[in-house]
């Protein structure tokens, strides 16, 4: 086979074609000439016709330059060595620290056979009320955080991944400013969680395609851990610049563009990316939690629609607060049941109270006269958001429980709750009386 190729035909940006046979879809290439050497991959296949993205970009780059084939994917390296370390898109050290001599492990590998898939049943604490008792996140969960610009989603990211019980935290960036990658890595350090953590961080000003590389490194080292019997958490921010490199490279290629210019693949390479998560059998997990910017504030943008289908729900960051109804987690049913008995019984009275409230308040503005239950209704909204929805609020599970029984004793009588006598007996902070027997 021949171990080169020298007739590049066309330079678009940063993708070269090349004139080659015998070659694999995603293959690493090594593009020499006279200004040095590039590393490219293989990004399309038209018969004997190659695309390649050029990881550092083109410049100096001529139709005369030389394309190596390596015959293999994009790898990356695999050992207990990489935690504490941070790398760039095209897993070279950002930490100015040596280079991981370790097992090379292939990316973009297929997702897990379900065979080989545990039933997810058990509940990741996050200390955040709004997670934990409303919308439970639950171990190899695949759930995105839909925000706008603007929003504190990375300082929540963050967070989760400081108080989350994990063996490994894998922090994806994508079109991070320089300050912000930063704020993520002293946020671990002062937390005493750098220890156990590894970053792909690719910022703004790197090269589009090696943002695209972000995710599967990831998700290619949490799956090895995993297999290690460790549990593993990935945070990816954001979704949205992901994509945005995926229509980026589409248009280089003068791809027939579908919704909104993005690629019509989209669908299937975030799939291909969420779909990675998993709770093996015999050994460990890997959960996915995904920031996604929404331009405009729009959900029927193409990349948080398609996500909905994908994922396990998804959680809604407004004005500072996780939105308790446009928030979902399918799977909290799984877990709710071996919590607290209460658990399901108080998720469903505060939301049913506080949708009650937002109609009291809409009463309130357009003007029409308020009842006194309109009144209790508006001092428990009050309450519950400031002590419940709050981000700053930090409490364990438990005791976020004992606060909603709290509030619902501080601003109703047990009859007005509308709950079962047999729990508000067990749960109720106040002693009941015949007054407040329930039918």
């Amino acid at each position: 086979m021949k171990t080169y190729f020298d007739q590049i035909n066309q330079i678009a940006g940063s993708v070269v074609t090349v004139t080659a046979t015998g070659i694999g879809f995603e293959d690493l290439a090594v593009i020499s000439g006279p200004h040095g050497s590039s590393l490219a991959q293989v990004i399309r296949l038209d018969g004997d016709q190659v695309s390649l993205q050029v990881f550092s970009g083109t410049q100096g780059v001529g139709t005369n330059s030389r394309v190596q084939f390596l015959g293999k994917p994009m790898q990356v390296p695999f050992g207990d060595d990489l935690l504490g370390r941070v790398f760039d898109g095209a897993c070279r050290p950002r930490d100015n620290r040596p280079e991981v001599e370790a097992e090379p492990t292939d990316i973009g590998t297929p997702a897990v056979n379900p065979m080989h898939r545990h039933m997810p049943d058990e509940m990741i604490e996050t200390g955040i009320p709004m997670i934990d008792v409303f919308n439970s996140l639950v171990v190899s969960q695949k759930i995105p955080i839909f925000s706008v610009a603007g929003e504190p989603y990375n300082q929540l990211l963050a967070r989760i991944g400081l108080q989350a019980k994990a063996d490994v935290i894998i922090l994806g960036g994508m079109g991070l400013r320089h300050d912000e990658y930063l704020k993520f890595r002293d946020t671990f350090d002062a937390g005493g969680q750098l220890a156990r953590t590894i970053m792909f961080i690719h910022t703004a000003a790197d090269p589009v395609v090696e943002c695209l590389m972000v995710p599967d490194m990831c998700l290619a080292v949490g799956e090895r851990f995993a297999l290690q019997g460790k549990r593993v958490l990935v945070l990816l921010t954001d979704m949205t610049a992901f994509s945005d490199s995926l229509k980026e490279i589409a248009i280089t290629m003068e791809q027939i563009p579908s919704n909104r210019g993005y690629p019509g693949d989209l669908y299937s390479q975030l799939a291909r990316r969420y779909e990675k998560a998993v709770d093996f059998r015999d050994a460990g997990s890997q959960t996915v939690l995904a920031c996604v910017t929404m331009p405009g504030d729009d959900v029927t943008h193409p990349v948080p629609d398609n996500t909905g289908y994908i994922t396990e729900g998804q959680f809604y960051l407004r004005g500072g607060r996780i939105e308790p109804f446009g928030s979902l987690s399918r799977l909290k049913q799984q877990v709710n049941d071996t919590t607290r008995d209460d658990h399901r019984t108080i998720m469903d009275g505060c939301l049913r109270l506080y949708a009650q409230c937002i109609e009291s308040r809409e009463k309130r503005n357009m003007g029409f006269q308020m009842s006194e239950w309109d009144d209790k209704l508006l001092r428990f909204g009050d309450l519950f958001e400031q002590r419940i929805m709050n981000l700053e609020v930090n409490i364990p599970l438990m005791e976020a429980l004992d606060r909603c029984w709290e509030l619902l004793a501080d601003c109703f009588t047990p009859v007005e709750v509308g709950m079962r006598r047999s729990v508000l007996e067990k749960h109720w902070p106040k002693p009941l009386g015949d007054e407040n027997e329930q039918e």
